[in-house]
């Protein structure tokens, strides 16, 4: 099986070295949605430029939509799409459910691919992308090897990996440390990398415990393709041009040769950019302190980068592969023909040849001279000449139709495909409840449950699926109040944790459990299996009306909306289905695979410290994970009036650190019984403009 090299374009300039330097395929942003809105990106005329510039030279371009969309961003976002259908984009990246159903409506024969920031990490998140009509799925950069292995044994459609480039600390696309700290949001591609600044575990921010190394898996390519893994991505959109061409080439070569990077090669991917070297951990499987590295100030590699930039910017490599057909007979006009490896034909025809009277044509020169394509994206695969003897012709007029058949050639592989292309309708409007919301509660550990607050009968009370499986004898006590209890399940599990939570919600519905809140799309498939209501929770990325539209015709009955919308953005939606928004806890931050309960105090309590002196609440998630909140808990106790007129059908209160009592008298505070308040408080992004 061929593994796909796909290279990061952040400019025109990248494209042209990517392609220039062997990557099959490059991916780029186009207008302001996608993950990387910092980076260059293109004009309309750039993208159409470098789509053609790349489908010339036989390679593929994959837009990138792969952002968090408001409702009125995205008939903006559907004119993007419509037009990279038309000009023959090959692909296109998204990681918003509403994204991908207007799609459907714009452009519905454009492949679709699963970005990373979808969090798909099993094999169950792969089949559910598959329902979704998605051709491929990057999956998440954490998997390991065998993970990988396993999903692609029984992945319906193509995988992606990560092959080289920065890790974030936090599994794509349920980071929002940068969001809540900086007004920036990662989900709408405008990370501001808090992980690479200082923390520490103490009194000061003395290291850089979530900076991780850049990965490379120079040294597993082989096994990628043994695997079956479709196609080898490698990060750096927002890196330069020269930067592109080294780590392309280096892929490239050792791809088409059927190797791995030699030594001196992983030194020129070192002095290209690298954070204290490399580390292959995830896919090894093997996390801890060696994952860890920093930039450190080296220096341009100006040597390297010189070469580099001499690869791409002097001239064409030949990349496209072409046979030359010429007839050459005696009384007819001569017959050049030259067709690509997709079976497209360009011909031509020239003047009838004369009788030789001193030196005859030969095939051998016909062969000489149409293989001369030096100076165009075509290299001569083979030519095949039929040669009457005793004819003469001039070497010019060969020459001339050499050039004709490659012109016609040249314009023929940058015509773009026939596409139906329809207008973008956001579809009916569902109007806003008039009731206040109810107040439903979730918890994160067994011993927070009290009989004062289910006395307080919140609408829905949610238990981990490990707390309830750890303490059965508390669905009874929550159903015999009369109240819906729900099971919640982990945001990430591997496939090789599935035994253990579907005996988890095997044991949830003996004990009368109906309803389950469901973090991404890799826990859906066995929500439904058990018959479980589905309830959508905040890692899902509702955003814009769409979305809610696409979570119901899946079978959810409710969903939480992003954190990360202001209020009037969260009134506006269409709410098709029951909606929810987050109006107390600490706000999550990042979930990590790599754990950091090994820095805990000897006082039992694990927070991280900012520059600032604010400190970070980090939990254990489930399998060993880490989880990091918020310094500060979201109120709005006191903004009961703000979030009562968003057409909501629920405030949720997400109690994380806090003990029994507190979770009790917080609940009774929002019900208006209680005076309850935090010595610190924020009020998250409600308020204030998130980019």
């Amino acid at each position: 099986m061929s593994l796909e090299l796909l290279s990061p374009a952040g400019s025109p300039e990248a494209v042209t070295a990517a392609v220039q330097s062997g990557a099959d395929a490059v991916y780029l942003g186009y207008g302001d949605f996608n993950a990387r809105r910092n980076a260059k990106n293109f004009s309309q005329e750039e993208f159409e430029a470098a789509v053609a510039y790349c489908h010339l030279r036989g390679v593929k371009v994959y837009l990138t939509l792969n952002t968090l969309l408001t409702d009125r961003e995205l008939p903006g976002a559907a004119q993007v799409a419509a037009h990279a259908a038309r000009v023959g984009v090959d692909a296109i990246l998204i990681q918003d459910f509403g994204v991908l159903r207007m799609l459907r409506q714009v452009a519905p024969e454009v492949p679709v691919h699963g970005s990373t920031q979808l969090t798909v990490h099993n094999l169950d998140g792969v089949l559910r992308c598959a329902e979704l009509g998605m051709t491929r799925v990057v999956l998440s950069r954490e998997l390991s090897r065998d993970a990988i292995g396993e999903i692609c044994l029984r992945a319906p459609i193509e995988i992606e990996v990560f092959g080289h480039g920065a890790l974030c600390m936090c599994y794509s696309g349920q980071c929002f440390f940068s969001s809540v700290l900086g007004g920036r949001s990662g989900n709408r591609g405008l990370c501001a990398q808090p992980c690479r600044m200082k923390y520490g575990w103490g009194d000061r921010a003395d290291s850089h415990p979530l900076s991780l190394k850049d990965a490379s898996l120079a040294g597993h390519l082989q096994e990628l393709r043994k695997l079956g893994v479709k196609c080898l991505k490698l990060e750096g959109r927002m890196k330069r041009p020269e930067y592109v061409s080294v780590i392309t080439r280096i892929y490239s070569q050792a791809l088409r040769e059927g190797r791995e990077p030699t030594p001196q090669e992983v030194e020129e991917l070192t002095q290209a950019f690298s954070r204290q070297g490399f580390t292959d951990g995830y896919w090894e499987g093997k996390t801890g302190p060696r994952m860890f590295g920093i930039r450190e100030e080296t220096g341009e590699p100006r040597e390297l980068f010189a070469q580099a930039r001499a690869l791409y910017a002097n001239g064409e490599q030949p990349l496209v592969p072409v046979t030359f057909y010429s007839m050459i007979r005696r009384g007819e006009p001569v017959q050049v023909a030259v067709e690509d490896p997709e079976g497209r034909v360009a011909r031509a025809s020239g003047p009838i040849p004369q009788t030789a009277l001193h030196k005859a044509l030969t095939p051998e020169v016909v062969r000489t001279q149409l293989s001369r394509t030096g100076g165009t994206p075509f290299r001569t695969q083979d030519v095949k000449a039929m040669v009457e003897e005793g004819l003469s012709l001039p070497v010019s007029n060969l020459n001339a139709l050499r050039r004709q058949v490659l012109e016609e050639l040249t314009a023929r592989r940058q015509i773009p495909p026939l596409r139906t292309i329809s207008d973008f309708h956001p579809g009916v409007r569902y109007e806003n409840r008039r009731e206040p919301p109810v107040l439903t509660v979730c918890l994160r550990r067994a011993d927070q449950l009290s009989s004062r607050l289910l006395e307080l009968s919140p609408a829905m009370l949610s238990l981990p699926a490990q707390e309830l499986a750890d303490h059965p004898e508390l669905a009874g006590e929550v159903l015999a109040r009369q109240i819906p209890l729900s099971i919640l399940l982990p945001r990430i599990h591997w496939d090789r944790e599935e035994p253990a939570l579907r005996a988890q919600l095997e044991l949830a519905r003996s004990l009368g459990v109906r309803d389950a809140l469901v973090g991404t799309l890799n826990q859906l498939g066995l929500a439904r299996e058990y018959g479980f209501r589905l309830h959508g929770d905040y890692g899902l990325g509702v955003y814009n009306s769409q979305t809610l539209k696409e979570l119901k015709r899946l079978g959810f009955q409710s969903a939480a909306v992003s954190f990360e919308l202001k209020f009037p953005q969260i009134r506006d939606l269409s709410k098709c289905i029951d909606t929810e928004a987050l109006v107390y806890g600490r706000l999550p931050l990042m979930i990590t695979e790599n754990s950091l309960s090994n820095r805990r105090t000897h006082s039992g309590q694990l927070r991280l410290v900012d520059r600032t002196g604010a400190r970070f609440p980090v939990l254990e998630a489930h399998g060993g994970r880490s989880e990091i909140l918020n310094s500060k808990s979201l109120f709005l106790a006191d903004k009961a009036g703000d979030f009562s007129r968003l057409g909501l059908w629920a405030g949720r209160l997400q109690f994380t650190t806090e003990d029994a009592q507190t979770c009790a008298r917080i609940l009774a505070r929002y019900l208006g019984r209680d005076t309850y308040e935090p010595k610190e408080y924020t009020r998250g992004l409600y308020y204030r403009d998130v980019e």
